[in-house]
């Protein structure tokens, strides 16, 4: 809506970057506008996070996501309602982030990046100025490691976020640092065997909850059939604060916090 103006000259007009401009000032906002990211995964991690990122300026966006919506998905992920149920996250997402930021450029796959494809099918895409990690899985998070390492495309990785309680206890940090986090720690052997150095990541100290596990093929309680869980707002916290090291990062902004990141 039009600002009130004192001086009888005509009002500006508001904007949604007004407010990001205050703090970033014109050429930091500029290079975020002129930067593309990359967002692999679209759950309850990557889908705020790309949101975020929407909001935060950043003009170009490219989006991978290989499921759809589900009834248990409502309770962390951007793309999760009840009219989005049954459709591509990755098609959600892309509607989201054009009615929030209809100047984004938006590029939106929904395809499964199997580890052995997935370097050519990346490579098929727009390059990004930088990419986020939000997948789960981790024969494809070291690929996709791999790939930026040997691209020189900035990366950030997000770890497990599954039954945990506390935010606070989220850590910016390269791979080699990390510990308690199950997948941190998997991975953090498996990038050792790979040539895979100072990958950063975002990951939680805290230690797993302890869950029943599920039900087997006989209805007996079996371990192996374990089902993680997540709280409504852990993996959102994840996104924001991945988007923000991302926009600060392409941005060239730091402040007091930057020293605490990349130990």
């Amino acid at each position: 809506m039009p600002r009130q103006s004192e001086s009888g000259v005509a009002p500006e007009v508001e904007t949604a970057s007004d407010r990001l401009r205050l703090v970033m000032g014109d050429a930091a906002l500029a290079r975020v506008q002129a930067s593309r990211v990359m967002v692999l995964g679209l759950g309850g991690v990557g889908s705020n996070c790309a949101e975020a990122l929407a909001r935060g300026g950043v003009g170009s966006l490219v989006l991978v996501d290989r499921d759809v919506v589900a009834p248990s998905n409502l309770n962390r992920q951007a793309v999760a309602w009840q009219h989005t149920l049954g459709q591509p996250k990755s098609e959600v997402m892309e509607h989201l982030v054009r009615d929030i930021n209809p100047d984004c450029q938006v590029t939106a796959l929904h395809a499964f990046l199997g580890k052995d494809g997935l370097t050519d099918a990346l490579a098929a895409l727009p390059r990004p100025d930088y990419a986020v990690d939000a997948i789960d899985t981790v024969s494809q998070k070291l690929a996709i490691a791999r790939w930026c390492q040997d691209e020189g495309i900035p990366l950030l990785s997000s770890m497990g976020g599954a039954n945990k309680l506390n935010p606070c206890r989220l850590r910016f940090s390269t791979i080699e640092r990390t510990d308690v986090d199950p997948i941190a720690r998997v991975m953090r052997k498996e990038c050792r065997k790979r040539g895979i150095r100072g990958l950063r990541v975002l990951y939680s100290d805290e230690p797993p909850i302890p869950v029943e596990g599920g039900t087997g093929p006989d209805g007996r309680r079996d371990r192996s059939h374990s089902i993680l869980g997540t709280m409504s707002y852990l993996p959102p916290i994840m996104g924001q604060m991945i988007a923000g090291r991302v926009i600060c990062d392409l941005a060239g902004l730091s402040n007091e916090l930057d020293h605490q990141g990349w130990r």
